[in-house]
């Protein structure tokens, strides 16, 4: 990877409407939209995302992430970043919850907004 992964994630996720990049509380960086948290990067290996428990568990058991690494029956998962292609795993997991969030747009691959 020539950019880092957090770059390259934060990248696409800050060209989606109304999304803001904040410091965040345990160290890495957030991204908020309407004053909801999609998720937080910890560096350029670990990405947390809160969802609702159902859409969660159907993450979990499908493998497209696992619990969260310090709140396993939580809503929140964790996905680790071992590799490029794991950018654009990390990236569709907050596309997801950035959709949920808005209810009513979620942005494409070219970062435009298309109806959900």
């Amino acid at each position: 990877m020539n950019r880092s992964a957090s770059d390259l994630i934060a990248g696409q996720v800050l060209a989606w409407p109304g999304v803001t990049r904040h410091p965040h509380r345990f160290g890495g960086i957030e991204f908020r939209c309407e004053g909801k948290e999609i998720g937080h990067l910890h560096g350029d290996w670990l990405l947390d995302i809160p969802f609702p428990k159902t859409v969660r568990d159907e993450l979990v058991s499908s493998g497209r992430a696992a619990p969260h690494h310090q709140l396993p029956n939580s809503g929140w998962v964790s996905f680790r970043l071992k590799s490029e292609e794991d950018v654009d795993k990390a990236v569709e997991l907050l596309r997801l919850n950035y959709g949920i969030i808005t209810k009513k747009r979620a942005p494409s691959e070219d970062g435009r907004e298309t109806p959900t």
